[in-house]
């Protein structure tokens, strides 16, 4: 397994990576019009503001066929009291064949090294609320459960939970 920073080259790999395992875990809650008008909003030029944003950052996990993960931190867009020494774990998504292989640990320790490096007292996510295995992985580093948060995909409501870990 190789981890490595994400280049504006790897964009349509993330971008294909993103849409591949949300709708293998997700896409059954919504129906087809909602979902496409999710997916519809990460278009390339979507994905390279994005990139472009300072303080955003994004890590790989490739395998010897490819790109199989990636996580992305960034600052605070969920909805918390404003804290200048928070930062936020964006998305941390794997293809299934990178499910099992240390891959979502190896990127969850360099998110939890980034933001310590970069000051952060607190890390925040969301993750939806009958998303039980990553509720467990989130747990297992110390995240607990701060409440609701309301996520949309199409005019769909999601309750999503708020998860906070103090580094």
């Amino acid at each position: 397994m190789i981890y490595r920073d994400a280049t504006p080259a790897d964009l349509p790999a993330i971008d294909a990576v993103f849409r591949e395992s949300f709708v293998a875990t997700f896409g059954h809650l919504y129906t087809a019009e909602n979902l496409a008008t999710f997916l519809a909003k990460f278009t390339p030029e979507a994905w390279a503001a994005e990139f472009a944003t300072p303080g955003l950052a994004f890590r790989l996990a490739e395998d010897e066929n490819g790109l199989i993960g990636y996580c992305k931190l960034g600052p605070i867009t969920l909805p918390i009291a404003p804290d200048p020494q928070a930062i936020e774990l964006r998305q941390l998504y794997l293809r299934e064949r990178g499910k099992g292989t240390g891959a979502a640990q190896s990127l969850m320790d360099w998110a939890l090294a980034t933001a310590r490096a970069r000051g952060a007292e607190t890390l925040w996510l969301s993750v939806y609320i009958d998303n039980h295995r990553a509720k467990r992985f989130y747990e297992r580093y110390g995240f607990v459960d701060r409440g609701p948060y309301i996520f949309l995909v199409g005019d769909h409501e999601d309750e999503d939970r708020l998860m906070r870990l103090a580094l």
